[in-house]
């Protein structure tokens, strides 16, 4: 993929790493402050769902915002609510305030992420989408990785680390603010059609919900499931970056067999990989080196889905969809991820902290199927399919030859 055609998008890219470290150090500090607060799992996860639901109602409503005000307008409103609501966590400790916050947060990253990747697909082509996505999710994963040792290295008492948060969401307002010539046209449509976009692609919005059930619930529960195998706060932080940096290793070279390889088989590749990985740490247990080593591997093939995914379902996308699409795939991941961590923090209260890999285990396991299933349904509809794919099968030799034999009957 040649440099020249990413260059437009090295802003964006630049505002997303900026925003993504905000966003993960937020993450694991709501688990870990909470905890330290004397905070239960259950309203832990329940701050989760809460995030993640705040995810929903902002998929339905950033198209018609960004139809009325644009890309970068949207990206500085909603990055200054988030940075805002961070500093309101601090200044009111409550579950109940937590989780009301976390709402309003979800609402912002969901619209921050909607405009990021539907501006990223805009820019790109399908015989380098996956690569884009890659990059971006490589990205997404080195930011995370990096912000996370602020927290041992300031500690999750106090105000400092909810002040570095949010002067890190605010930062990401520069380059977007600056460098705005990639600036893509607003859409033309002004809500969500959620059937339209689950049309595209079923495979990839089921991937999507795999993932948010997944990832939301190792993103919002792991760090509890780390403090309850006794890992300290430092070795916390190490352990959730094993899964981050493998799946930072992973992006790219995922990403780029899937431009050249049907999409759909580097999915279910990687999904039966992370189940596995998976498996083991439910039935090995995890601490030490050997849960390092474990949950790099499962970061390794449980990362990359989202972006090989999205990937996919902007294949079959016409021009006017990216907006839509990005959308659409954030909602499906906001719908698994607001029962992810609820239903893991309740399955860990019930069977102790081995419940958390017990049900992402399931979810992949799931999804595989589904995944053997849509291969054989043929979900492979070409980028145009609403035209293009019924005007070439009406040229195709087959078709034509059919069409013979009927109208030979008919005559006959």
């Amino acid at each position: 993929m040649r440099m020249s055609g990413l260059r437009p998008l090295v802003p964006l890219l630049i505002a997303a790493g900026i925003l993504l470290a905000g966003n993960g150090l937020m993450g694991t500090l709501i688990a870990l402050r909470g905890v330290a607060e004397g905070f239960s799992p259950i309203s832990i996860g329940i701050m989760g769902t809460a995030y993640f639901l705040g995810f929903v109602i902002g998929c339905l409503y950033i198209p018609r915002l960004l139809r009325s005000v644009g890309h970068i307008r949207a990206f500085a409103a909603m990055a200054a609510l988030a940075a805002t609501g961070t500093l309101l966590l601090v200044l009111i400790i409550d579950p109940y305030v937590w989780t009301a916050v976390r709402l309003l947060n979800g609402i912002c990253f969901s619209s921050l992420f909607t405009i990021i990747e539907s501006w990223l697909n805009s820019g790109a082509k399908n015989e380098n989408r996956g690569r884009v996505l890659a990059i971006y999710r490589i990205i997404d994963i080195v930011a995370i990785t990096g912000s996370q040792y602020i927290i041992p290295a300031v500690g999750v008492e106090g105000f400092t680390v909810f002040a570095l948060t949010s002067m890190i969401i605010t930062l990401s307002l520069v380059p977007v603010s600056i460098g705005d010539r990639s600036n893509p046209t607003p859409p033309a449509e002004l809500r969500l059609d959620v059937s339209a976009v689950w049309q595209v692609s079923p495979l990839a919005m089921l991937g999507a919900i795999t993932v948010g059930l997944t990832n939301g619930a190792f993103r919002m529960v792991g760090p509890v499931y780390a403090d309850a195998v006794g890992y300290s706060v430092a070795e916390i932080v190490t352990f959730l970056n094993a899964g981050i940096i493998g799946g930072a290793l992973m992006q790219y070279p995922l990403g780029a067999l899937s431009d050249r390889w049907d999409r759909r088989y580097v999915i279910l590749a990687s999904t039966t990989a992370a189940a596995a990985s998976t498996l083991a740490i439910f039935m090995l247990g995890a601490g030490g080196i050997t849960g390092y080593a474990l949950i790099f591997v499962f970061g390794s093939f449980a990362m990359p889905i989202y972006s090989l995914t999205a990937a996919h379902a902007n294949d079959r996308a016409t021009s006017g969809e990216y907006v839509q699409v990005a959308a659409g795939l954030i909602l499906f991941y906001s719908t698994g991820a607001v029962v992810g961590p609820i239903a893991a923090s309740l399955l860990m209260q019930i069977y102790g902290s081995g419940g958390l890999f017990a049900f992402i285990a399931a979810a992949y396991i799931i999804f595989i199927l589904i995944t053997l299933y849509r291969i054989g349904a043929g979900d492979a509809v070409p980028t145009e399919r609403r035209g293009r794919f019924a005007a070439l099968l009406r040229t195709s030799p087959i078709f034509i030859r059919m069409a013979r034999r009927v109208a030979n009957r008919e005559n006959g």
